[in-house]
């Protein structure tokens, strides 16, 4: 990269000396074959500076792409590791913003300071000491652009900076809109509310419009006010060298190339000067990702795990009690219970009761405030939270699938399964009746959210799914409330059947899917 930078900052600023030699020497003394021999040499100079700046826009890009796909990684694995907790604290159109237009613009400025900030102090310096070499008398007028220049872009500087992290938080809260409308559309059209939202889009897209053409405009003032800078600084140099030339103390070719060379200088004054312009919308966005990146984490693995024992599924609640972070009062206090391998354990109660929560601490999605919570006799903290996982097959209460195909759904949580394991979690969950029904059966492909699927359809998929992972343990947070009871009642014989000897727990607001549980 320095080579590249070096040779292309010498090739621009070794023309202009050229150029002045085929004015004095060849044109102005008549000598063809000095015109050609320092033409011959600008070409050659020409293209061995178009090479380097070549070589020097793949490296810097290569570096930008590259630092901000481990930018990506990095903070899409800390997401991944987030328990809920932290997931609470920032919205998903947050976090998609962060990973994405965040990324982007510090992906931006890197590759801009690795093309000019090296270049642009090394050209800015040089074409000025040359400049001065060149003509002495004249180097004030450079010095009065670069003033002028610098002072125009600090006052822009000034007020731009500020509607940077408004733009970004904007941006936020536009993804979060579009979001929620995309997934509440069914919703949105049952109640008539689309012209509501378009106007609550419309308004959040107006104001991020209108600060961004703010912000443009702002920007867009540069060019002029540089075009203009530049220009007066043209006539300048010409008006005082044309003085100078006519008092014999400067050479025509030598005006012209202390034009170029101030050109060069003031232009490398400018490009410093946007570098710090776009480093603060950078800084804004790192500082959005740091936010993410320094987030501690607060369930973690233990340094010394404890390993369960293989075979088991026992679970046990020893005095919980649990508070959600912010909460004036503990959802659970004082719970404690046991799930039986070869039993069903069913917990019924009214929406906000705690059903869920009791669910959500057995995987660790969160940490008890008091008491523990044990599998197979081993407390869920002192396990590996993988261990630990690996041992439960989860049925969340909203059903949720993934863009695919039914096979790849069902096999997520066991990618090695059989053929004929898939065909009994598909069976055992019901769901071969509608599968069969598909042109290309299990190889039929699921959108986005499972969108394509009914809400049964998608709960039955989802049940297929944690039976296909022959776990230890299966929990069902409300997993049947889109079936009819004549299915429901089907799918509970079906899976006393398959999953006997196993663990299940059953959280629900329905009578008709727990009559038949051990414990309630």
């Amino acid at each position: 990269m320095a080579v590249f930078i070096y040779c292309q900052a010498s090739a621009n600023l070794a023309l202009p000396d050229y150029m002045a030699k085929i004015i004095n020497e060849g044109i102005i003394g008549k000598n063809t074959e000095t015109i050609f021999h320092y033409g011959l040499i600008m070409i050659l100079i020409a293209i061995g500076g178009g090479l380097a700046t070549v070589g020097v826009n793949y490296l810097s890009s290569k570096i930008g792409t590259g630092f901000a796909r481990d930018l990506r990684n990095a903070i899409f694995t800390k997401i991944e590791n987030f328990s809920l907790v932290e997931f609470n604290k920032f919205s998903t159109a947050s976090l998609i913003t962060r990973t994405t237009n965040d990324v982007q613009q510090i992906q931006m400025v890197i590759t801009m300071i690795f093309r000019l900030v090296f270049l642009a102090p090394l050209m800015g310096v040089i074409a000025t000491f040359k400049a001065y070499h060149l003509a002495p008398s004249m180097t004030w007028i450079m010095g009065v652009a670069v003033v002028a220049l610098i002072s125009a872009i600090a006052l822009i500087f000034k007020i731009v900076t500020p509607k940077f992290t408004q733009l970004q938080k904007l941006l936020d809260k536009l993804n979060l809109v579009t979001r929620e409308i995309l997934s509440g559309l069914r919703v949105i059209k049952a109640f008539n509310k689309e012209k509501y939202e378009e106007e609550k889009f419309n308004k959040v897209n107006k104001d991020l419009t209108q600060l961004n053409l703010f912000v443009s405009r702002l920007m867009i003032l540069l060019q002029p006010i540089m075009m203009l800078i530049l220009n007066f600084m043209m006539i300048a140099i010409v008006w005082f060298g044309a003085h100078q030339i006519g008092l014999g103390n400067l050479q025509i070719g030598n005006m012209l190339a202390f034009l170029q060379y101030s050109m060069q200088a003031v232009s490398a004054f400018l490009m410093i000067s946007i570098i710090f312009i776009a480093i603060p919308r950078a800084s804004v966005s790192a500082n959005r990702i740091v936010e993410v990146l320094e987030t501690d984490i607060q369930i973690k693995d233990p340094i010394k795990p404890v390993k369960a024992p293989k075979k088991g599924g026992k679970v046990e609640f020893k005095n919980v009690t649990f508070s959600y972070p912010g909460a004036a009062e503990p959802v659970l206090h004082n719970i404690s219970f046991v799930a039986l391998p070869g039993q069903t354990t069913a917990f019924i109660g009214s929406t906000g009761s705690g059903k869920s929560t009791i669910l959500n601490l057995i995987p660790r999605f969160y940490d008890v405030t008091e008491g523990q919570v044990l599998v197979d006799d081993v407390d869920v903290r002192d396990m590996k939270q993988y261990d630990l996982r690996s041992r439960i097959g989860y049925v969340s209460q909203k059903a949720m699938l993934f863009s695919g195909t039914i096979k790849e759904n069902i096999t997520y949580g066991n990618p090695n399964a059989t053929e004929e394991e898939i065909f009994r979690a598909a069976a055992t969950a019901q769901a071969l009746e509608f599968i069969k029904e598909l042109e290309e059966k299990f190889d039929s492909s699921v959108v986005q959210a499972g969108a394509n699927f009914s809400g049964g359809q998608k709960q039955r998929l989802s049940i297929a799914r944690a039976l296909a992972k022959n776990s230890e343990l299966y929990l069902f947070d409300d997993s049947f409330s889109a079936l009819d009871f004549k299915t429901d009642a089907v799918l509970r014989n079906a899976l006393r059947k398959e999953a006997k000897g196993k663990t299940i727990i059953i959280v629900t607001q329905r009578v008709g899917t727990i009559m038949d549980a051990d414990k309630i």
